[in-house]
């Protein structure tokens, strides 16, 4: 098992303390001193090195380094590992809902895991009724948690905005009587933005994503309207309008996906930041290997390139006063999540749920239409609280290849519903996946250490 990860970003050397999460940046001579399980003796060290190094060189390095696995931030030990097993038996306490406004969208994205919003159903919208039962729902089984996260999510919410703003507008008032305080978030495809819709979300969402997928060919081959035409030139001018009107400090994410027929998407980062966002997340699609616009093994290298073009861009950004955030680089070097948030991942299951429009209870949006993992509806006496301790227990001490991984703090196992997708099982990692995310900290940490100097 990796003790340390040593790695090479941008011309510079780092290593990673893989238990206690330190990050040093090094020089060429201690990156090659340094082994991923465990520090050679000194002799050895100098007799592997000294045709390359001065012995005296070698010497005051190592002794330097061996200082640093002295005081426990090189080569230090997992402490994580009692605390994960015996979790277990401590009660669990919902604080996050997915409300599936509609399955039904006006878009037909070639590659939407939501069936284009049906979720392998019918299509249907969320009823008022129902979105107060899920808020009610929420409220009662947040236990001790005062802050309450509520995605509304679909298909394409604003298909539902009348029902959108009655839930909102119940939650305002019904969160008072358990003194919580619920935050919204909407993901909206934003091709019904109005004016009107624009003023209301900005007032009453923590966060808005906005989808758009980079240049206007790549966005408009996959993400076309029910007649097959592009929705870029419709989307862009709204996009930007929602962004110029939301309140210094407001959150919002100009979100785009990259699949096979743009593994280019750099270009589609550089493009939405030269397009005025500041906020930006463009993600790897998820696909059966089978589907056209997959991602496959044989992508990585060109992947991986595209994250350093990525790294170096922001960089130099940086530096010209320019710069722009990538969701998948952000990372907190100080203090992060909380350890069992770096153990068990997003709480799928357990702490956070996908309520259907007919009120159907999944463990989180990816799993709904598996009947497998339907955990209760909004009308049930109780869920079915095997599943929630089966999602409970997948962290990454029952994931044998996530034990053995120098990442395992940073990605907590991986998606719960990719492992299961593509390998039957939430404990067997997404393999391509898992490369992809390890890529992406290694930039993050390096991006975050740069900017900390």
């Amino acid at each position: 098992m990796a003790k340390i990860h040593k790695f090479v970003q941008g011309g510079d050397f780092y290593a990673v303390d893989v238990n206690s999460g330190s990050v040093h940046v090094i020089d060429e001579l201690v990156y090659d001193i340094l082994d991923d399980n465990r520090l050679d003796s000194k002799e050895e060290t100098v007799k592997r090195l000294c045709s390359k190094y001065d012995t005296a060189e070698i010497e005051e390095a190592y002794d330097e380094i061996k200082e640093l696995e002295d005081e426990g931030s090189l080569y230090s030990e997992d402490l994580y590992r009692d605390i994960a097993m015996n979790s277990g038996d401590e009660p669990s306490f919902i604080k996050a809902l997915c409300l599936n406004i509609a399955h039904d969208c006006n878009l037909r994205c070639k590659y939407c895991f939501a069936d284009e919003g049906e979720y392998k159903g019918k299509r249907m919208l969320m009823s008022a009724e129902t979105g107060k039962k899920a808020i009610d729902f929420v409220l009662r089984m947040s236990g001790p948690r005062r802050n309450i996260e509520v995605d509304l999510f679909g298909g394409e919410p604003l298909i539902a905005f009348d029902t959108v703003k009655a839930i909102v507008d119940y939650a305002k008032e019904a969160e008072k009587a358990y003194n919580k305080n619920i935050r919204f978030t909407m993901t909206t495809n934003a091709t019904l933005l109005t004016d009107e819709i624009m003023d209301y979300l900005d007032k009453n969402m923590g966060n808005i994503v906005l989808s758009i997928d980079g240049r206007k060919e790549v966005n408009d081959f996959v993400r076309m309207r029910v007649d097959g035409s592009g929705s870029y030139d419709s989307i862009l001018p709204k996009i930007k309008k929602m962004v110029e009107i939301r309140d210094k400090g407001k959150q919002y994410y100009a979100r785009g996906t990259f699949t096979r027929a743009n593994t280019d998407f750099f270009e589609d980062v550089k493009h939405l930041a030269e397009a005025g966002f500041d906020e930006i997340s463009v993600e790897p699609v998820v696909l059966p290997v089978e589907h056209p616009l997959s991602l496959r093994e044989e992508d990585l290298p060109e992947i991986f390139g595209q994250y350093d073009k990525l790294f170096d861009e922001m960089v130099k950004r940086r530096a010209e006063g320019n710069e722009f955030k990538f969701y998948h680089f952000n990372i907190d070097l100080q203090g992060g999540p909380c350890v069992y948030k770096r153990i068990s991942g997003c709480g799928a299951g357990h702490e956070y749920v996908a309520i259907t429009p007919d009120g159907d209870v999944y463990p989180c949006h990816q799993f709904v239409g598996n009947e497998k993992f339907r955990m209760g509806s909004l009308d049930s006496e109780e869920l079915d609280m095997s599943i929630a301790d089966e999602f409970k227990n997948a962290h990454i001490y029952n994931k044998p290849e996530c034990e053995e991984c120098w990442a395992r703090f940073y990605c907590s196992g991986g998606c719960q519903a990719n492992n299961y997708n593509f390998n039957g099982d939430m404990h067997i990692p997404y393999k391509l996946g898992c490369e992809m995310q390890k890529k992406r900290v290694e930039c993050a940490i390096a991006l975050k250490s740069k900017f900390m100097e």
